[in-house]
């Protein structure tokens, strides 16, 4: 089985990782290209048996799974220029929120699927989100499956449900990354506590938290419940929190979703009248 990365930005870099650290694939199965070549020749140097192509044909030609990790608005394009490569008997993988697998459809002849990665696969953690189109054939979904099965932990989602879901999964990193980072400059300022030991007090803090999430010591409810004691320090925190986050997630869950439908709508206007 023969792997296709069109594009090498962070997230086509954070698949090839992965992949290879997993074991999910070897280095000769992996065929890449980049619109930049010399940022997919810096990946050879990493990984030397890594197959760098000339063109987007090339890896098509050599592939049996070709994801495409390219900007939204570039994908139409791309499938139209590649369509008379691309064989009944491959698979297109989307790893982009906008566009449809009903989209991708109905441009391409062969078996469909969307699958949304998260930076945290990187560490062979957290989830993917998969959508497969109504083409995309049993072994195909299934082989899909276990390759993200090696990375991560794969979750199938409905359509309407991926923006959501990827503001979850895929945006959440930056979201509660640029929470703790003001958490650490507030400790700083407040009280000079040197920020480096505040950056690793905080960063410690995250990870074990996460284990014991992750170990079902506990879940969300019970260990806020467990640190905050009636009536102790980490109450009046709460209280404050409670008082000044307000309707904060809800604004950030409607500006990624009106980014999404501005770009959904540009990408019909390429796609035509499909959702």
């Amino acid at each position: 089985m023969n792997i296709g990365i069109v594009g090498t930005g962070n997230m086509g870099k954070i698949l090839i990782d992965a992949f290879l650290i997993s074991s999910a694939v070897t280095e000769q199965q992996l065929f890449i290209i980049n619109r930049s070549k010399a940022k997919a020749e810096h990946i050879k140097c990493v990984y030397p048996n890594i197959q760098v192509m000339n063109s987007v044909e090339d890896v098509i030609n050599h592939c049996d799974f070709i994801f495409i990790c390219v900007k939204p608005v570039d994908i139409y394009s791309l499938l139209q220029q590649c369509h008379t490569t691309i064989r009944k008997e491959q698979c297109i993988i989307s790893i982009t929120s906008p566009i449809s697998v009903k989209q991708l459809e109905s441009v391409v002849p062969c078996s469909v699927a969307r699958v949304i990665p998260s930076i945290n696969n990187r560490v062979l953690s957290g989830t993917s989100l998969l959508t497969f189109g109504e083409s995309c054939k049993y072994h195909h979904q299934k082989t899909i499956i276990q390759l993200m099965e090696k990375i991560s932990a794969p979750v199938v989602i409905e359509e309407e449900f991926t923006r959501v879901a990827s503001d979850i999964t895929s945006c959440g990193p930056a979201f509660f990354t640029f929470l703790l980072r003001r958490f650490i400059e507030a400790a700083v300022n407040e009280t000079q506590i040197p920020e480096e030991q505040a950056s690793l007090l905080a960063t410690k803090m995250l990870i074990g938290m996460g284990q014991l999430i992750e170990q079902e010591v506990y879940t969300l409810e019970t260990l806020q419940e467990k640190v905050c004691v009636k009536g102790g320090i980490t109450g009046e925190g709460i209280k404050v929190l409670e008082a000044e986050v307000g309707q904060m997630f809800h604004h950030v869950i409607q500006a990624t979703h009106a980014k999404f439908f501005d770009e959904k709508k540009k990408i019909s206007e390429q796609f035509g009248i499909i959702n």
